[in-house]
């Protein structure tokens, strides 16, 4: 339940104390902002029996009929209307409301995380609303400025290349040298700006002497392809003739007979 609160009703949208960063205005406009809120659209649903005179009403989200007596919930700031207890949810995240508190926008039903959205940006790193003038959006999502840093290094990131990890902006310098992943041909990390290829979750770099048969050499990109034990292949021929190969190899050189091989 508590967990439920903190994500429904974020104590950073309400009250100044759980910002503490924020510069004057900023706070000023949070506070005008709160009441605004608490005034116009804040309410908590009563949880009753349907009464006699709304027998057979529709439920508000559903539209199944509501039978007197039947468990219901009531919204004052929306009228004589009532939900199934399981309806009454958050329009947006559909995340049924703690302790009914909701709030209302325009005939809907909306927790106060997601009802606060619908005015004001939220900070994809602090969780806190956005009062400033000025933000960055990336990727779909908004930071305040001094908060679009590297997830690794917080280097600041405003006007600065950058790569997405797990949703958040990481720095090109972090990204190759932490998150790169290694070209199965010739071993050096993909880098930011490289063009890669995917095959069964491997990676290539996509230039011709990488991306390309691991016999004969062909190019293969945008052609038909086999992969053998993490190998690449234009045709079976040439994959049945890399395992002749390589058993050849084996059989003329005892010593080595027991040390892995490379495919390995």
């Amino acid at each position: 339940r508590l967990r439920a609160l903190l994500q429904q009703l974020p104590p950073q949208d309400c009250d100044e104390r759980y910002c503490p960063d924020l510069a004057e205005e900023e706070r000023r406009q949070l506070r005008a902002f709160s009441a605004r809120r608490r005034q116009e659209a804040l309410g908590q649903g009563l949880a009753c029996p349907v009464p006699g005179p709304c027998h057979g009403c529709p439920c508000r989200k559903c539209g199944r009929r509501l039978n007197k007596g039947d468990p219901g919930i009531s919204a004052s700031r929306l009228g004589d209307q009532f939900w199934h207890p399981s309806c009454f949810s958050c329009h947006f995240c559909h995340q049924q409301l703690v302790d009914l508190i909701y709030f209302q926008q325009d005939g809907r039903i909306y927790c106060g995380r997601h009802h606060a959205e619908l005015f004001r940006p939220r900070c994809a790193s602090c969780d806190q609303l956005i009062f400033m003038e000025e933000c960055i959006e990336a990727e779909g999502r908004r930071w305040h400025l001094e908060h679009f840093c590297c997830l690794e290094c917080d280097e600041p990131l405003r006007g600065q290349r950058y790569v997405m990890r797990s949703g958040r902006p990481c720095c090109r310098g972090c990204f190759e040298s932490l998150f790169a992943e290694p070209c199965q041909a010739c071993g050096d990390p993909i880098g930011a700006d490289g063009e890669d290829v995917t095959h069964q979750g491997l990676h290539w770099h996509s230039r011709a002497s990488c991306f390309c048969c691991s016999l004969c050499r062909k190019p293969l990109r945008g052609q038909p392809l086999t992969c053998h034990r993490g190998r690449l292949f234009c045709s079976d021929t040439c994959s049945r003739g890399q395992d002749a190969s390589s058993t050849a190899s084996d059989s003329s050189d005892s010593a080595f007979a027991s040390a892995p091989s490379p495919d390995s």
